[in-house]
């Protein structure tokens, strides 16, 4: 990748509800970086569960379209809510058909920073641990940044936008990093 190349990310939202708070942290992240990256919101609704009889050379289409906007992104940005103290089932279910075959999945060796949000006080922090040991065992590149966790979410997301200036601050600095590091590894 050269200077001009524009640097595609993908954002991954661990929830399917149309007024999401991950979905509307993505959204925000996308506006807010314009110019500098695009970023490709990808919808998890239609992917089916995990099962391994499926799971041969021909993948299901919403499986094969997840992965090959994998491939296709320099690195990732995934936003889960946090649910009953870790990450949503939705998400789980589409890294486990994305991490396959092991040693040889899009993730492998794929830059991803993620957040997590809750409307509790803890901001997903309980999240955040599952997102380190799930993306460390797809072997994704885990750029390292302060962990990223937004409380009371509900109230710091206004029409479809995360408006809490110190979140998004926060959130923004991982992207950043997100991007030196596809940069770097370019």
């Amino acid at each position: 990748m050269n200077e001009s190349t524009p640097i595609r990310l993908l954002g991954i939202s661990g929830s399917l509800r149309r007024a999401s708070n991950s979905t509307a942290i993505l959204r925000t992240l996308k506006e807010r970086i314009a110019g500098q990256a695009e970023i490709e919101l990808f919808d998890l609704r239609h992917i089916p569960l995990y099962d391994q009889d499926l799971d041969g050379d021909t993948k299901p289409e919403p499986v094969q379209a997840l992965r090959d906007a994998i491939v296709a992104a320099h690195g990732l940005v995934v936003v889960s809510p946090e649910y009953n103290y870790g990450i949503s089932g939705v998400l789980k279910n589409a890294m486990d058909w994305a991490s396959r075959p092991a040693y040889k999945s899009p993730l492998k060796d794929k830059p991803v920073v993620f957040l997590a949000s809750s409307p509790g006080s803890a901001g997903g922090a309980r999240a955040q641990l599952q997102l380190v040991q799930l993306f460390s065992a797809t072997l994704s590149r885990v750029v390292l940044v302060p962990q990223v966790t937004i409380p009371g979410v509900g109230s710091k997301i206004v029409d479809g936008r995360l408006t809490d200036e110190a979140s998004l601050t926060i959130a923004l600095g991982a992207v950043q990093a997100l991007l030196a590091e596809v940069r770097r590894g370019a």
